[in-house]
């Protein structure tokens, strides 16, 4: 039997900018999501939450509202050797809950893995249903126009 990790779970605070931003520019890299730059992360500081061990970040998970009732799920990363641990699930039902709490009714995501949203209770949906305003992110990303994410979709 595993034994179980101490993990702890906080929002972001400006002491973790520069953990958020090499984790998911870890991931940008591996062409796996986009990149943020500090700026990036500075600006969204309060959409994020972490997952920390022995005062190391692990794992991040922005929740971003993107329109009336609408909220996205970005820059989900888990750092490597932690994967398979339940990070990643336990930061979005943190980012779920904190959405209920805002009143949002729907949160998506755009992603390479949609059967890890599926097992929470995201459902697939065709991208072009979705606000033309969630799209603003995409002209940084070197696929675009010809996005190859999928979109998911829940409601809360």
């Amino acid at each position: 039997m595993q034994k179980k990790r101490p993990y702890r779970f906080r929002k972001a605070v400006l002491l973790d900018v520069k953990s958020i931003h090499s984790l998911v520019n870890d991931y940008a890299s591996k062409d796996k999501m986009l990149p943020l730059s500090l700026h990036d992360v500075f600006e969204s500081l309060r959409d994020f939450h972490i997952c920390v061990f022995r005062n190391r970040v692990v794992g991040v998970c922005a929740l971003h509202v993107t329109w009336k009732g609408l909220a996205e799920i970005r820059s989900l990363a888990v750092a490597g050797g932690f994967q398979g641990n339940g990070i990643a699930n336990a930061l979005v039902r943190k980012s779920l809950a904190e959405a209920r709490r805002l009143g949002v009714k729907e949160v998506f995501a755009l992603t390479y893995c949609p059967a890890f949203f599926e097992k929470i209770g995201f459902k697939e949906v065709d991208k072009a249903k979705l606000p033309h305003k969630v799209w603003a992110d995409c002209i940084r990303c070197q696929h675009f126009p010809d996005c190859n994410e999928v979109a998911v979709k829940r409601n809360l």
